[in-house]
């Protein structure tokens, strides 16, 4: 997972509350196997109609979606991150998120931005027509016009975003005391050493290398 420390560019001005998994990407597009290509198909309702604002030129490719109230409710379908991060947003402003949307935007790479309706209204005036920065050092949403928010994150996945990692990240990034671990229980327990080692749960140094 790429570090996320800024995230500055366009942003989408949607603004529509209540936006759930199936409107992000839609049911019949779970099948696939891959991640590649959700960006595609994401927000597929939406972009059935002319002139909606992810076909609009003028934001096409930005980083940052600006969003309604209770963003990404419904079902708990990961796809949703997955099509958002494959879309190239890194960030996604709303009053309010859905808990397991958010959960799933975390583990993706993808900063949830709470902020008052008020600030948000305001921001989707700018992304109209001028760029937006989120910077997570100082926790801070500015613009060119001196706006400047800011915003809560939980701590510990903050430091995960900043630092880019994800599960597998933070295990490996523990690998010296999970070795000692396994080092203590191959010298002191050998007999469940070898049922670890059968059962295939000891991690090979050649695997870490």
């Amino acid at each position: 997972m790429e570090p996320v420390i800024r995230v500055e560019g366009g942003a989408y001005p949607w603004g529509v509350a209540n936006v759930d998994t199936d409107v992000i990407i839609p049911a019949h597009w779970l099948k696939t196997v891959t991640r590649n290509g959700l960006g595609k198909r994401a927000f597929e309702t939406v972009r059935a109609v002319p002139g909606n604002i992810f076909d609009d030129p003028r934001h096409t490719g930005s980083p940052i979606l600006i969003a309604g109230d209770n963003f990404g409710c419904g079902s708990s379908r990961e796809h949703a991150a997955w099509a958002l991060a494959d879309m190239g947003i890194k960030a996604v402003i709303a009053p309010g998120f859905s808990d397991i949307f958010s959960g799933n935007a975390f583990k993706n790479g993808i900063v949830t931005v709470v902020l008052p309706q008020a600030a948000v209204d305001r921001l989707l005036e700018v992304a109209a027509t001028d760029p937006i920065t989120i910077d997570l050092e100082t926790m801070h949403v500015t613009t060119a016009f001196q706006d400047r928010f800011g915003f809560a994150l939980d701590p510990f996945r903050r430091a995960c975003l900043m630092q880019g990692l994800d599960e597998i990240g933070l295990t490996l990034a523990r690998d010296a005391q999970i070795s000692k671990y396994e080092a203590g229980v191959a010298e002191h327990r050998p007999w469940l050493h070898r049922e670890m080692v059968n059962a295939g749960t000891v991690v090979e140094s050649t695997w870490r290398a």
